[in-house]
């Protein structure tokens, strides 16, 4: 996380490269650095990641017409509110501009607002309120929430159900892809519920806004979805929305007991597809080390979730048999150290697939060996 640090501008001269979805993971584990070693400077980092992603992600980009927040607000009021109009994803490219003709691969290399990526940093700052107590972090994520939930979200030309797009511009004014992620519903509600509990537990109610009306948004944009998948990362995102819940449940949201075993089903529906794959016999420049390493994540999250409802005795009969739901999925928690052990072999990281996605594959191989920080949400 040092390396990282030093890599991106965190901590060393130079433009910083900032980049969303790596940023969220890398605050977590700089939390989870600081609660091991009570070392003042790794918590000081967490700090600085945040001023530097909402400086520079929560603006227009230095090739873009338009300057300041992409919010509108000004700058006293963005400086105070710098999640209010989303944030960037930090890609290298510009956004699509309107007119401009759809290309498929170049759409991964232009920059915009992913709503997984929003989700994610969501989960950032509210690990960040929690180990800060700082209400204010967790004022900026319930912020995030309603301007992701409120742009993101749409009802039908045709009407019906209202459903999602999966990547907005930069100002959240217009879809670039108007698709809905699979997965992106279930985070959206998962960490929701994750936020509400956060502000309603450990800070004053009075003028912190809720999430109720985002919250059975979603939960009707959820009803009925199948979650299965066969992508790795997605398994790893599923087990690592199990783990919340089950957290939460545990909290006392005994709500969320039906969405737990809908998930724990999904979860073992496609561990038992993936493992069929012999995706971890391929030599390294066939593998993607942040696709594995999101579901040794997710895996590092079923063995949190065993220990908890081992010692959850308390709970009534009906949360307690999540327990044996957990234990069914454990038979897979193997595939951790077994993807850690691989990633950690030196020459395993000198080929193109890994340096090529240097700094989210160091961030999550750091995420899975120590994974607290990022798995925490009681």
């Amino acid at each position: 996380m040092t390396e990282f640090a030093e890599l991106t501008g965190l901590i060393e001269d130079g433009p910083p490269n900032r980049y969303l979805w790596t940023d969220a993971f890398a605050v977590c584990n700089f939390l989870e650095l600081y609660r091991q070693t009570g070392e003042e400077q790794f918590k000081h980092l967490a700090l600085s990641l945040v001023d530097q992603v909402h400086t520079i992600l929560g603006r227009h980009r230095e090739d873009d017409s338009r300057t300041g927040w992409i919010s509108g607000l000004d700058e006293k009021e963005g400086q105070k509110h710098p999640t209010r109009g989303g944030l960037r994803i930090g890609k290298e490219l510009n956004e699509r501009q309107p007119g401009d003709p759809f290309d498929e691969g170049l759409e991964w290399d232009r920059d915009g607002q992913y709503y997984h990526y929003l989700t994610k940093w969501m989960h950032a700052l509210d690990c960040l309120s929690r180990a800060t107590a700082d209400s204010t972090c967790s004022r900026w994520a319930i912020e995030l929430a309603k301007a992701a939930h409120s742009s993101f979200t749409y009802v039908p030309t045709f009407g019906g159900q209202k459903r999602m797009h999966w990547k907005m511009s930069i100002d959240l004014s217009r879809p670039l892809i108007a698709s809905m992620g699979h997965h992106d519903p279930l985070d959206g509600y998962v960490t929701y519920q994750e936020l509400q509990a956060t502000a309603a537990r450990n800070f004053e109610k009075q003028g912190q806004p809720n999430l109720d009306a985002e919250i059975a948004d979603m939960a009707k944009i959820c009803k009925g979805k199948s979650w299965a998948t066969d992508d790795p990362l997605g398994i790893g995102g599923l087990l690592f929305d199990l783990c919340r819940v089950g957290q939460l449940i545990a909290g006392e949201s005994s709500e969320l007991t039906d969405l737990f075993q809908t998930l724990s089903d999904s979860s073992l529906q496609s561990l038992q597809v993936y493992s069929r794959n012999n995706s971890f016999e391929l030599p390294a420049q066939y593998r993607l080390a942040f696709r594995e390493l999101g579901l040794a994540i997710g895996l590092r999250g079923v063995e949190k979730l065993h220990v908890l409802f081992e010692k959850q005795l308390h709970l009534p009969k009906r949360e307690n048999e999540l327990h044996s739901q957990t234990a069914d999925l454990m038979r897979y928690s193997p595939w951790s150290e077994a993807i850690e052990t691989f990633w950690l072999e030196p020459r395993n990281r000198q080929v193109d697939s890994w340096t090529a996605h240097r700094h989210i594959n160091m961030v999550m191989l750091a995420t899975s060996l120590a994974p607290d920080g990022f798995l925490r949400v009681i």
